[in-house]
């Protein structure tokens, strides 16, 4: 019988399946309003409660470029410090990110929702750990579709930190939406990619409207 990577059976369920992708997406789709894409402001993170330490939002700051905005404790154990205000790329390795950029203008753009099976680098301390993002288009206050929820389920024990990516795969499924834009700001420096110092009593994920 063929087995997989890990030694699981083709045939076993797959563990990326836990069901907080499924469940983030489903609470997305319950907040669109016919074919608009879901506003920000109307996210509730008790709505996904269940994905909370998983998720994270993300906001465009260029051409394929995001940063995040907020996000779970899971982001914190991955890189051993809080990546809110880092590019998404922080999470990737460098042959990866090229193809990350495309794909995230596409989520903006287009818009799409973009689905990415991950593998982790791997060396001493570093055992197989595999992952699963899907990214989720959004409105901001403006209605122009520059920020994007998501989520990221994980096979397998983080290791030594940081833990960093390469894509195994992608899908991207175009949306049938009212007509919305995404502007285009300049690119900024590094100061404000420069992740904020995490306050003590805090949590890790938090929303505030704009």
């Amino acid at each position: 019988m063929i087995s997989g990577w890990n030694g699981r059976n083709s045939g076993d369920p797959d563990p990326l399946n836990s069901g907080m992708i499924a469940g983030l997406r489903a609470y997305w789709e319950a907040l669109r309003e016919g074919d608009m894409l879901p506003r920000r402001d109307r996210v509730d993170p008790r709505g996904i409660a269940g994905a909370l330490e998983h998720s994270f939002l993300i906001e465009r700051i260029a051409p394929g470029i995001a940063r995040f905005r907020i996000a779970g404790m899971v982001f914190n154990d991955l890189m051993s410090m809080d990546i809110r205000g880092m590019p998404v790329s922080c999470l990737f390795l460098g042959d990866a990110r090229d193809r990350l950029q495309l794909d995230l203008e596409r989520v903006f753009r287009a818009p799409s929702i973009l689905t990415l099976d991950l593998l982790a680098e791997r060396s001493l301390g570093r055992s197989p750990l595999r992952g699963r993002m899907q990214i989720l288009p959004m409105l901001n206050a403006q209605g122009e579709s520059s920020l994007a929820i998501g989520c990221l389920e994980l096979d397998g024990p983080t290791g030594n930190a940081p833990r960093r990516f390469s894509i195994t795969s992608t899908r991207l499924d175009p949306l049938q939406t009212a007509t919305v834009s995404a502007p285009v700001p300049p690119h900024p420096g590094p100061a404000l990619l420069r992740p904020p110092r995490a306050k003590p009593g805090v949590p890790y994920l938090w929303l505030v409207k704009s």
